[in-house]
């Protein structure tokens, strides 16, 4: 071994090494890449700072000036970044190491200012290496060695694509150890794509997990869960807890009943910054904080020292999860204890966890308020404070307290005093055993009253019972059994509240308006409750097929009136009626109103003859009329709203007229168009033979193709009012490119040349408007 880092471990009280240290500082693999797996808690750390060391020293015991960075080691959490940086400081002092870090949620300036001034080794997690590679701070061409610790766990988290950027960036002929405490298929793939022959490196144990922790299995109660954990805290007074919670929800909770009930509590989740995270680790290993809630991400990696305690207050999701979490506990030869809180609703998945994992766990309950007492006696007994010497300041207060005081007086104050700087134990209910049921004491001597509704007045119990505190001034202790009847309803009312009843009844015995109540002879029997009477009712003669309800006469043509199906004519061809003139039309009796008619349907009134103008004013313009006068004056008489006219269509206008008629080709000029055919009706909808008869509008001929678009009006220098025009691909107005109204790059708005005067775009002056 080189004798820097030797010196090193010496100074730092190692006198032998780990199996996995010993394993990976094998001579014959100094220049080997390794997939190395062993179970947490076993050195890996100090294992790969001794495995690289060769690499990065050679046959020199210390380095040279920082430069490019000669080793990278990437970890999957911040703390665990930290805490590497922290081991190889120590292990890599003597050889004058320049160790950097660079992490998420850290300044990434001050960070690329440590990589300029050069480093040796540079820690940190795959997201802020990748972004240091890609912004070219971080210099990959001088590495020899690359270190994956927890490589598993970055997996599980994501980072491969992370990984294998920085390992495709990194030179070829440099060393690839990667650290996992399992070996999935996912390492071994990664292992065969970027390690040249690795060396497979194993020490888990077969035999047991951890065998310096002991695994507790602690059923509790349902609603104890919690306070289980305070128990436990309290029975076992450990110098460092740690508690896991499966969210960050819990955790804040936790947290919060931790600090209400005294103990020194701090949090760690991925919520919190990375300041906060840093100082609540800090405050542990300070010993500012005994206990740390946590989720997952302290589950790997994180050494606390004095960690003897700690407990899944949730289970974790699987046996992996398991042996991390417990891993923070029994390090380096410590002994530790891992206890689970299992519920009743738990007690399958914890067995089938604890079998996956292959750990034994000695099932029991948790500490209850007696054992915890007798606990903090065993403590006080024992406190080492008993054994040191007195001082002359502490002499003289021992002698007036002895003085006042009888020893047995002192003894109990000073264990009131310890008592009341700890938290209270919590009283727990055996999860064995469940509450017994309520016995129902018997009623007693009790008196029977009739109220005068039933089940035909929807009477219920649930009622009943407050009508009867209320307006008879009983407790629900005096009311015993409430029977519901048809027409009637048995109350039991105790002897003890018969007279502030029968005191409460009005005259006539009422209880409130409409409910009387009268005392029975005796109690009623239980089993007269008489069924419930149906409702008889005659049967129902056998339906007949309704025949069809003739429709009544109606007086429109076109309608025929609906007959039964046996009474209904065998169906004839439509017989097509005379053509009904105009004038015919107008002389005709007005439709009566409604859909169907009718006898006492009223004549709809006859509306103004077309031919009738509208009233004009002394100025000689037509008068002002309400929307419903024009519409009445300005439709032709004799005819529905919305039928159209039989006669020839007018030249144009809305009443029937095309709209620009003659602007398309083939069509004839205003007023040319010819009349339509009288419509003919019959008692059916109108031929399909009449659309023949009207004449079609000649079709335009495809192969001319100047008849295709007739241009609407002419453009600039034409009628006024018209569209402006331009070159094609030119905006209006302008020259091709220019702007609206203007020339060549000028804005909108702005003078053509000089004398423009604002003119509209195209060059068209607006016409003046008469005075």
């Amino acid at each position: 071994m080189i004798a820097s880092l030797s010196q090193a471990l010496s100074e730092r009280g190692y006198d032998t090494l780990t199996a996995v240290q010993e394993a990976v500082t094998d001579p014959a693999l100094n220049d080997a890449d390794l997939l190395v797996s062993a179970q947490t808690g076993s050195g890996k750390t100090v294992g790969f700072g001794l495995a690289i060391g060769h690499t990065l020293l050679g046959d020199a015991d210390t380095l040279g000036p920082a430069a490019a960075p000669l080793a990278l080691i990437v970890a999957p959490t911040r703390e665990l970044a930290f805490q590497v940086t922290r081991e190889l400081n120590w292990l890599y002092a003597k050889a004058e190491a320049r160790v950097t870090s660079c992490v998420g949620g850290m300044d990434m300036r001050d960070e690329r200012r440590a990589l300029e001034r050069g480093a040796h080794i540079v820690v940190g997690t795959p997201g802020r290496l990748v972004d240091h590679i890609k912004r070219g701070s971080l210099d990959m061409s001088g590495l020899r060695a690359i270190v994956l610790d927890e490589a598993d766990e970055m997996l599980d988290l994501g980072f491969r694509e992370d990984l294998e950027f920085m390992l495709g960036e990194a030179p070829v002929d440099r060393r690839t150890l990667m650290f996992s405490a399992t070996v999935p298929p996912m390492i071994v793939t990664l292992a065969q794509h970027y390690q040249r022959d690795a060396v497979r490196v194993t020490t888990l144990s077969e035999r047991s997990q951890h065998a310096d922790i002991t695994y507790q299995a602690l059923r509790v109660a349902q609603q104890d869960a919690e306070n289980a954990i305070i128990n436990v805290l309290r029975y076992h007074e450990a110098q460092n807890a740690i508690v896991f919670a499966n969210t960050r929800a819990t955790v804040n909770r936790l947290t919060a009943r931790f600090a209400n009930r005294g103990f020194a509590v701090v949090a760690l989740s991925g919520e919190l910054s990375q300041a906060e995270r840093t100082h609540a680790l800090q405050a542990m290993r300070d010993g500012r904080a005994r206990v740390c809630v946590a989720t997952d991400v302290a589950a790997r990696g994180i050494d606390l020292p004095n960690l003897e305690l700690v407990i899944h207050a949730e289970l974790p999701s699987n046996a992996e999860g398991l042996l991390h979490r417990s891993g923070r506990t029994g390090r380096a030869g410590r002994k530790g204890i891992s206890a689970l809180v299992v519920p009743p609703k738990a007690v399958n998945r914890a067995e089938r966890l604890l079998r996956s994992a292959r750990v034994t766990a000695e099932w029991t309950t948790a500490p209850d308020a007696d054992e915890i007492l007798r606990r903090d006696e065993e403590r006080l007994l024992a406190d080492p404070v008993w054994s040191q010497e007195i001082s002359e300041v502490e002499a003289s207060f021992a002698e007036k307290l002895t003085a006042q005081h009888a020893p047995e007086v002192i003894a109990a104050a000073y264990l009131r005093l310890y008592r009341e700087r700890h938290s209270a134990p919590e009283e727990l209910v055996s999860p064995d055993t469940r509450a017994p049921a309520k016995e129902r004491t018997p009623f007693g001597p009790s008196t029977w009253f009739s109220l005068s509704v039933g089940r035909d007045d929807r009477a219920e119990a649930r009622w009943l019972l407050p009508l009867l505190c209320r307006a008879g001034g009983l407790d629900k202790d005096h009311i015993g059994a409430i029977r519901v009847q048809q027409s009637e309803t048995h109350v039991e009312v105790a002897d003890a509240g018969v007279p502030g009843f029968l005191s409460s009844l009005g005259t006539g015995g009422e209880l409130e308006k409409g409910v009387t109540a009268r005392k029975m002879d005796g109690a009623p029997d239980a089993g007269s409750k008489p069924p419930a009477k149906r409702r008889e009712t005659a049967p129902k003669p056998p339906r007949k097929p309704a025949a069809l309800k003739p429709r009544e006469a109606d007086d429109r043509p076109g309608y025929q009136a609906a007959t039964a199906p046996e009474a209904r004519p065998e169906p004839t061809a439509p017989k097509a009626e005379p053509s009904v003139s105009e004038p015919a039309q107008r002389a005709a009796p007005a439709p009566t109103s409604g859909r169907d008619g009718g006898d006492d349907a009223k004549p709809r009134e006859a509306r103004k003859p077309a031919a009738a103008r509208p009233p004009r004013d002394d100025a000689g313009k037509p008068a002002k009329r309400s929307y419903g006068e024009r519409n009445a004056d300005d439709r032709p008489a004799g005819k529905r709203y919305g039928e159209k006219s039989d006669g020839p269509r007018p030249a144009g206008g809305k009443s029937g007229g095309y709209k620009g008629a003659g602007s398309r080709p083939g069509t004839p000029e205003r007023g040319e168009r010819t009349a339509r055919p009288e419509r003919k009706e019959w008692a059916g909808r109108p031929e399909r033979a009449e659309r023949a008869e009207r004449p079609a509008a000649p079709r335009a001929d495809a192969s001319d193709t100047s008849k295709r678009f007739v241009p609407p009006r002419q453009g600039a220098g034409g009628k006024p009012g018209g569209k402006p025009a331009g070159k094609p691909g030119a905006r209006p107005g302008g020259k091709p490119g220019a702007k609206f109204g203007g020339k060549p790059g000028a804005k909108f708005g702005a003078k053509s040349g000089p004398g423009a005067g604002g003119k509209r775009p195209g060059g068209a002056q607006p016409p003046r408007r008469k005075p």
